[in-house]
């Protein structure tokens, strides 16, 4: 049978980890042979499968905004002078967020009972950034959790304005797009297969063009279901071969091939890693560390690969900024300012510096790209509005000169 324990180790950690055993008290017995002091054990439940990671369903990851505001408060309530503990106590009164509450009870707890607020937060895996326990854990060091809750606060509100400028700056262009299929079916389904049943009542010569849209109207209006089925067994097989470490490789590499969109989608990823690294950096945390955990957050996993061979290299002594050139995705600008940042011992803030380079480059691009594809989908939707009615109108007009 499967246990969750919360174990005290025996260099004064406390852990929570999955262990096998026959009941309850052999699996206890077998633990404190080996020089754990169990706090508790006990079979998995709901709320001990969200803290074990839920590695096989994956967790449900917290919104950022909603995670902002969070912290917004703690770091608030820290600063007034509260411990933390009664801080967390203060929050969860008020707190009556379904996705959330629970996890902070849990977390709560967790830190009454002595275990570190770090720990707590990165036994639920993937459901809070890999960042942020690492940031707490700086704080807890130094002794200055609120300070490095700030450090955060900022990151994490850059990174939510930065998202929230390109999804909102790609909105236009995705309804002009949409609005173009939901046309362009429409007219096949509905509007071509009318045009179709009269000119065979007629008897009408049809020109190659009015033939192909016809037939594939056609085909289309009798084989809907069979398309159907296999648009949604499509998607599920990608969205499968998406989930494997080659299949989300291969695409985010093709996502930074694509023209004009390739490089945002580049420098924004870089951004991740510059600002998350600049984060753990400025709260004390080494550089061989932080480098492994930002190379973790970067969200572009063809991007993430580039850059993992990057901490070994470090850690063999090389040169942060050699290593950022031999992964061959940073660009000559942001490696000539980390060498700066290397050289006067300002790295986390030139870092920064890089990120804020970085973020002012995807804006200007996004724009200059949308001032393209505007005029680019409204020509193009007009192309295939003329086009479908070239070929529904060309035997009417034709009709209508043998009548004359």
């Amino acid at each position: 049978m499967q246990f969750i324990c919360r174990l005290g180790t025996p260099d004064g950690r406390i852990v929570e980890q999955q262990h096998q055993g026959d009941d309850e008290p052999s699996l206890r017995r077998e633990l404190e042979r080996r020089g754990y002091h169990v706090f508790d054990i006990h079979r998995p439940g709901l709320l001990s499968k969200l803290s074990a990671g839920r590695m096989q369903r994956g967790p449900k990851k917290i919104p950022h905004e909603k995670f902002l505001i969070f912290n917004q408060e703690l770091a608030a309530l820290l600063r007034a002078g509260l411990p933390l503990l009664q801080a967390l106590d203060l929050m969860l009164e008020r707190m009556k967020d379904p996705q959330l509450r629970p996890v902070m009870d849990d977390i709560r707890n967790r830190v009454r009972s002595g275990e570190a607020m770090s720990e707590a937060f990165s036994a639920y895996g993937d459901m809070f950034p890999r960042l942020y326990s690492s940031s707490l854990k700086a704080g807890e060091r130094s002794g200055d959790l609120e300070g490095m809750l700030r450090r955060f606060i900022r990151y994490l509100h850059l990174v939510t304005t930065a998202r929230k400028k390109i999804v909102s700056a790609l909105a236009y262009p995705t309804v002009l797009i949409f609005l173009s299929i939901a046309m362009m079916t429409v007219m096949g389904l509905v509007v071509v297969p009318k045009f179709r049943g009269f000119y065979q009542d007629v008897g009408a010569d049809l020109p190659l063009i009015t033939e192909v849209l016809m037939g594939v109207a056609g085909f289309a209006q009798d084989q809907w279901i069979l398309l159907t089925v296999g648009l949604i067994v499509g998607y599920l097989l990608f969205q499968q071969w998406v989930q494997t470490p080659t299949g989300r490789e291969t695409l985010d590499r093709f996502k930074l091939r694509i023209p004009l969109v390739g490089s945002i989608l580049h420098r924004f990823g870089l951004s991740e890693f510059c600002r998350s690294l600049a984060t753990l950096l400025s709260g004390g945390i080494p550089l061989v560390s932080a480098a492994d955990i930002a190379v973790g957050g970067v969200g572009n996993a063809y991007i993430r690969k580039r850059l993992e061979p990057t901490i070994q290299l470090v850690r063999e002594g090389r040169p942060f900024h050699e290593t950022l050139e031999a992964s061959d995705v940073f660009t000559d600008m942001a490696i000539d300012m980390v060498k700066v940042g290397e050289a006067t011992g300002a790295l986390d803030e030139m870092l920064s510096n890089v990120s804020d380079f970085l973020d002012d480059q995807v804006e200007t691009r996004t724009q200059r790209l949308l001032s393209l594809v505007e005029p680019i989908l409204l020509v193009f939707m007009g192309l295939v509005i003329a086009v479908l009615l070239i070929s529904i109108y060309l035997p009417m007009f034709s009709l209508m000169t043998q009548i004359q």
